[in-house]
């Protein structure tokens, strides 16, 4: 019999519309209660636990419904534990409410469980701000396809004249079209000098069919996409203030070494993240090659300023990333060693500015193509947002600044060792060609 380790445990099944809660058969005449999911109702199970002497309860992360049961019962001082369901194994034929919270409840009891991740207050804040951010940029892209395929429905072909359609230039041309300019040589005269296409080639691109019916598509769209615009930039300014307070809230001084603003970019951050992030970390980590200003808000929100305390071994930071293989091994042989298929805006953050550094010329991007010669491309994005990843928590759990000499080390010990491989196999094939030369 297996020793219990946590005697006051609970477990709770979570619903949309009620939550089945069970303790230990000796706290309560009626030990597996129901509640519903108002907010009252969540008080009086917090109440409930608190009467049935529970600390700590355990409960699965089923969709949203979760969320707000977490925040009372961290509010009434429980230790929760939120678990992953795919961790949870229930016994085959007992599947129900009630037997899945007496399960949870019996595992949480031998401490079988371990609880998910999950931020502080504000991070929870920043995090949901970056989160509904990406969303804004995603729908703003979509109506600049919506924009594209109105003109190009009316054959005015601007889309292939010049880059940005929302630059100083395409901008100007909609803004005229949409208040009734037809002439493609009026249109024309908003071409910024920094446009490298003719003026004739521009005009040609403007003359089309105008039809009422894209007209309006496109004013539709456009006014879409500036509202979206101006969310954006309202998003930006909550997430400044948000970062603001965890700098002031931060146990440590702030520090004061001012960093330099990187390139913008379109739709980037408003506010200087650089400067906010090495006030509070401590560390530049937008040094690393690739890892810029969206990218390192991004981790940021999802992981808090404490990753320390979050993530003790740089181990279990990679693996909560996943961004590492889940091999399964049984009798000595590995049977799979395959990255899972879960989502996690940290780890896709360092996908992403993986992917950025396949022309660069630096040691990461020298480290990614070498990769992707040897395992293919997707991997090699995998293998490189890892080392990204491994840098970023060395640089802010060990306080130091970011150094490529060890990649650039090993990428040139690599090149020795392929050369060396490359002066043998060259070495043998001039003596078979010798052998050849001498029974020819």
């Amino acid at each position: 019999m297996a020793n219990i380790v946590n005697l006051n445990a609970a477990g709770i099944d979570i619903a949309s519309k009620e939550h089945y809660v069970a303790v230990p058969a000796d706290r309560s005449e009626q030990h597996v209660r129901v509640f519903k999911s108002f907010t009252k109702d969540l008080h009086d199970l917090a109440n409930w636990l608190k009467t049935c002497k529970i600390d700590t309860v355990a409960m699965e992360s089923t969709g949203v419904y979760w969320f707000h049961l977490y925040t009372i019962l961290e509010e009434y001082g429980f230790d929760v534990y939120l678990v992953n369901a795919r961790h949870v194994k229930h016994v085959p034929g007992r599947k129900s409410d009630i037997s899945d919270a007496q399960w949870l409840q019996q595992l949480h009891s031998f401490g079988l469980l371990t609880s998910s991740f999950q931020p502080d207050h504000l991070t929870r804040m920043l995090r949901n701000h970056v989160r509904q951010r990406k969303q804004i940029i995603q729908d703003m892209s979509r109506q600049s396809q919506r924009m594209q395929k109105a003109l190009e429905q009316m054959n005015i072909k601007l889309n292939n004249v010049i880059r940005d359609l929302h630059g100083k230039t395409g901008r100007a041309i909609i803004t005229s079209i949409l208040e009734g300019e037809r002439s493609a040589e009026k249109l024309a005269v908003h071409k910024d000098p920094r446009i490298k296409v003719s003026k004739a080639t521009l005009i040609k691109s403007l003359e089309g069919n105008w039809r009422d019916e894209q007209l309006f598509n496109l004013q539709m769209a456009y006014e879409h996409y500036v509202f979206l615009a101006n969310q954006l930039r309202k998003y930006d300014v909550e997430s400044e203030k948000v970062i603001r307070e965890i700098e002031n809230n931060a146990d440590h001084e702030p520090y004061k070494k001012k960093v330099a603003k990187t390139r913008r970019y379109k739709n980037q951050p408003q506010c200087h993240v650089e400067q906010y992030l090495y006030n509070i970390l401590g560390v530049d980590v937008c040094q690393i090659y690739g890892f810029k200003a969206t990218a390192a808000l991004t981790v940021f929100s999802e992981t808090g300023p404490d990753l320390k305390r979050k993530f003790p071994t740089e181990k279990q930071f990679l693996s909560w990333l996943n961004l590492v293989p889940d091999n399964k091994i049984s009798g000595g042989k590995v049977l799979s060693s395959k990255v899972k298929k879960k989502k996690n805006k940290a780890g896709q953050a360092f996908k992403d500015a993986a992917n950025t550094l396949w022309r660069s010329q630096d040691p990461l991007g020298d480290y990614l193509r070498r990769k992707k010669s040897k395992s293919g491309a997707a991997q090699a994005v995998i293998a490189t947002a890892r080392k990204m990843a491994s840098i970023y928590y060395k640089m802010v759990t060990c306080q130091v600044d970011f150094n490529d000499e060890k990649i650039a080390n090993n990428n040139k010990r690599y090149l020795e060792k392929k050369a060396q491989m490359l002066e043998k196999k060259l070495l043998e094939t001039k003596i078979l060609m010798s052998e050849y030369e001498k029974v020819a």
